[in-house]
């Protein structure tokens, strides 16, 4: 009853913001560049919540989630090319990234702690060498080219893949929250906190711990599958190590174990990367008067890498538990209260 009751609050919040949005694609207020920052959004989001759900409510620390991101894009990529049709397409990316997250979770997830955030760590890095190796399938080096976009006409894609992100978003959103609220999430959050007293009450700690790095793989390959045909090309080096320690930054940022957080944090980032990418020519100047040299330009790595470490290290001083912490906004709760 409270998970049909949680769906029903979603579906109708969710549709309602939907149709807003439509609203100001209409007149005009979203145009195809803001629609590009919400889709980027999107797909932030759907991975940053697939890394939390294993992560943040089971306690498995992964840093490899650009390596599922970048398997569903390339699956989703090629099935495209091989004229599958779109939806078809899309679901065999996901699934292809979850028996790929099934595969690797199965021998990974018998270590604990460090050890398997340095396991998911070279997996990334392993798929990424691998599609770089494997030109004659993925494009190699070059990339993967000319993949179908959500609309057949390229100046419309924008908008049609915004009515294809946002409600996989919400379906994301839908599928972790009451994965958690459910006796399985439950399960779930008591390994997070003791392996050992959980298994001493009889729980089967590996097979929970697979059924959640699986189901947090098909999560991040939906949203690599999405990602194929919004950008229309693939590139190996933007699945790299630091595209993973992004999904941990927003993760982090928002709170482990914080649904709002992660949503929040997501946004606020992708936003972020955005203003900072296009206005990098205006930090290095501010950044060379720092150092007295007014009238040059330091050529710095992408400020998004330097300010968002800067945020790490000082969230883990001030706020190691994130903005939200574990806790959730509730919009239900506001409303119980107005109608007390």
């Amino acid at each position: 009853m409270r998970i049909l009751k949680n769906l029903t609050f979603l579906t109708v919040l969710g549709g309602a913001l939907f149709g807003l949005l439509e609203v100001l694609i209409s007149v005009g207020v979203l145009d195809d560049y803001s629609l590009q920052i919400l889709c980027t959004a999107g797909i932030n989001i759907m991975v940053a919540l697939s890394l939390n759900l294993i992560s943040g409510f089971t306690g498995q620390l992964a840093l490899g989630h650009a390596g599922f991101l970048a398997v569903g894009a390339y699956s989703t990529g090629i099935l495209l090319l091989a004229h599958l049709p779109l939806p078809l397409a899309i679901l065999g990316g996901a699934l292809i990234t979850a028996l790929l997250g099934f595969l690797i979770g199965f021998p990974a997830l018998r270590l604990r702690g460090d050890y398997l955030a340095i396991v998911t760590l070279g997996v990334g890095e392993i798929i990424r060498v691998l599609i770089i190796n494997l030109g004659g399938l993925t494009g190699g080096s070059a990339g993967l080219r000319n993949i179908p976009g959500f609309a057949a006409n390229i100046m419309v894609n924008n908008p049609a893949a915004f009515l294809w992100i946002f409600p996989a978003v919400l379906v994301a959103v839908a599928l972790v929250a009451n994965l958690i609220q459910s006796s399985q999430g439950r399960v779930l959050i008591s390994i997070r906190e003791d392996e050992i007293a959980s298994q001493a009450m009889g729980i089967n700690i590996f097979g929970m711990k697979l059924m959640s790095f699986t189901v947090s793989a098909f999560i991040a390959g939906l949203a690599g599958a999405l990602y194929a045909p919004f950008i229309g090309y693939l590139a190996p080096g933007g699945f790299d190590f630091l595209r993973s320690v992004f999904f941990v930054i927003i993760v982090v940022l928002g709170g482990m174990g914080s649904l709002t957080g992660t949503l929040l944090s997501g946004i606020g980032l992708t936003f972020l990367q955005e203003a900072l990418r296009t206005n990098a020519k205006d930090w290095s100047q501010a950044v060379a008067s720092l150092f007295g040299n007014s009238g040059g330009v330091i050529d710095l790595v992408p400020m998004s890498q330097v300010l968002f470490g800067l945020i790490l290290v000082l969230l883990m001083i001030f706020r190691p538990e994130g903005l939200l912490g574990s806790s959730e906004l509730r919009l239900t709760k506001f409303l119980n209260r107005g109608q007390k």
